[in-house]
């Protein structure tokens, strides 16, 4: 009987193109998901690619060349060319060549087998200032002050260096996890485990799966002072709170350092705002990262981390770091920085997959695109190229769509999201609810977020300050209106409001758009990332709504 052709086409420009009506696709996304970076994923032909730090990544969480060519060529429909097979085995042998160690007398240093290439990075511009003496034909001291710096140079040198040197125990400090009335899920626990043994890394988990349990686990394996970097204050609340939830700490042990409170404790929350706070040319704030012996630093969604967080990174290294995150996505294209400061991703979990096991919500995703009147699209015709994403996003037409969304799910916990406050305010009226927005105090923030878990209101309007970190369990329809032009990591952030399991309930997920506009054109760029994990959106048109089917 011939065997059935594989569903990969596997091209000698590094692209990989997967049939996913093919009976094995399922198989082979999985086989290709640690080396392989999803590019485009219409209906039928999904394209991914393989790049340098795709491949070094699956190095650094131990798959092998040899395993990456034989998922190559086992489900490639035809015959691999060699050419690519060596250059994938060549890029990924260049993962380790360096190496950062301690040495017994020389403190940091650089290692290298290969002299050529040890020789080579040593006369380049980028690192000569970066070591100090090369002590031998193999070896060359670092300051240990550049250790991260060096890892970035290297990288972009292409010879990403295996730093080997360990890390600090720092103060110590007794957590341990506090585990009556709940049990730590499986990939939770393997998760914190897969970075602890790594020693620095990213853990990637959907929005919902319980990124904060993973990093309580990371505290409780490394039983040290920890500092934690959130993306506002309701998010450190929240890590607080979780906290002394789920853990032996108690609240006198967590400070918060905010705007409004500089509490520093065994466990510090800061948030990243009053991190990169600058005055007078400098940042006061980071000397928070030496205000104590810190044993681990948590980066939540560390895809936001901003510039000056990642240079004071560099001076982290010898730190543990555990970076939390639902996409490695960054829109300003760091994903390099994230590697070699914070670490190398050490695990993720495909959003399908944590779904299927019941631990997320499943999602309808479907996106209504409204006609807009003549005049608003002569409007958006004649508009400044700066400002039509903006006039296309926020045309009056949507707002009768958003209404008859609302009206098809009364009674169901429901948040309308978009970038902009003057549009928010508009619907907020029209809808009669409450709204939450940046010049919202975190207290007034926190009473309203109360409000709606406990089902005080189902209804509520928020701006982008809801994207991130915020815990909204009860939440089952999100209606977005608009957003930060093609963000795809903005994408994900908001479905995940919604991924918590609901017993039973199917989460809606819906994006109005305008029709025959720059809206339309950076919605299905947002849309990408969620099509690269397994979500599909549906099209309605807004004037037949009543033919949305239930999922």
């Amino acid at each position: 009987m011939p065997q059935t052709p594989g569903p990969l086409i596997v091209q000698s420009d590094r692209t990989l193109l997967l049939e996913v009506d093919h009976p094995l696709a399922d198989e082979c996304r999985h086989a290709i998901a640690p080396f392989a970076e999803l590019e485009r994923a219409p209906e039928h032909i999904h394209t991914y690619r393989l790049t340098p730090l795709g491949l070094w990544n699956a190095m650094a969480a131990g798959h092998d060349a040899e395993q990456v060519v034989d998922v190559l060529m086992r489900y490639s429909r035809y015959p691999v060319a060699s050419s690519l097979l060596v250059d994938v085995t060549e890029t990924m042998g260049r993962y380790g060549r360096l190496r950062i160690e301690k040495h017994p007398t020389q403190g940091l240093v650089l290692v290298s087998t290969d002299k050529a290439v040890l020789t080579e990075v040593l006369r380049s511009k980028s690192v000569r200032g970066l070591v100090g003496d090369q002590i031998d034909e193999e070896t060359a001291v670092v300051h240990p002050s550049q250790r991260g710096t060096l890892k970035q140079a290297l990288l972009k040198l292409g010879w990403p260096a295996e730093d080997l040197a360990g890390y600090v125990d720092g103060e110590h400090h007794d957590i341990a996890l506090r585990e009556e009335g709940w049990e730590l899920r499986p990939y939770q626990r393997v998760a914190a485990e897969s970075f602890w043994d790594g020693g620095s890394g990213v853990v990637v988990l959907p929005c919902g799966a319980g990124k904060t349990l993973v990093g309580a686990t990371a505290m409780s394996l490394a039983q040290c002072t920890t500092l934690i970097l959130v993306t506002n204050t309701v998010s450190a609340r929240q890590w607080k709170d979780e906290l002394v939830r789920r853990t032996s700490l108690t609240a006198d042990e967590i400070g918060e350092y905010s705007g409004s409170r500089k509490e520093v404790r065994p466990v510090t929350i800061a948030t990243y705002q009053v991190i990169t706070t600058k005055r007078h040319g400098v940042h006061p704030h980071l000397e928070l990262f030496e205000a104590r012996d810190w044993g681990l630093v948590i980066y939540d969604e560390v895809h936001l981390l901003p510039a000056p967080v990642f240079r004071m990174t560099a001076d982290l290294q010898a730190r543990r770091r555990l970076g939390l995150t639902a996409t490695l996505v960054r829109e300003d294209g760091h994903e390099e920085d994230v590697f070699t400061l914070i670490g190398p991703k050490r695990y993720d979990a495909p959003w399908k997959e944590i779904e299927a096991q019941g631990w997320i919500a499943p999602a309808d995703c479907v996106e209504v695109r409204v006609n807009p009147t003549e005049d608003e699209r002569m409007a958006c015709a004649l508009a400044e190229p700066d400002v039509r994403y903006r006039m296309a996003s926020t045309l009056a037409s949507k707002n009768a769509v958003v209404r008859d969304l609302v009206e098809r799910h009364r009674g169901q916990p429901t948040l309308v999201i978009g970038q902009y406050v003057d549009q928010l305010e508009e619907l907020a009226d029209e809808l009669g609810c409450e709204i939450i927005t940046g010049a919202t105090t975190s207290l007034r923030r926190q009473k309203i977020y109360q409000q709606f878990r406990d089902g005080e209101i189902n209804l509520l309007v928020v701006s982008k300050v809801a994207n991130f970190s915020i815990d909204l369990p009860s939440a089952e329809v999100a209606i977005q209106v608009s957003g930060a032009f093609g963000s795809r990591q903005e994408e994900a952030q908001r479905l995940g409001r919604l991924l918590r399991p609901k017993h039973g309930l199917v989460a809606r997920f819906y994006a109005v758009v305008s029709r025959d506009t720059v809206d339309a054109d950076f919605a299905a760029h947002r849309q990408r990332f969620l099509a690269e994990q397994g979500y599909s959106y549906r099209i309605v048109d807004g004037g037949e709504l009543d033919r949305i089917n239930e999922a």
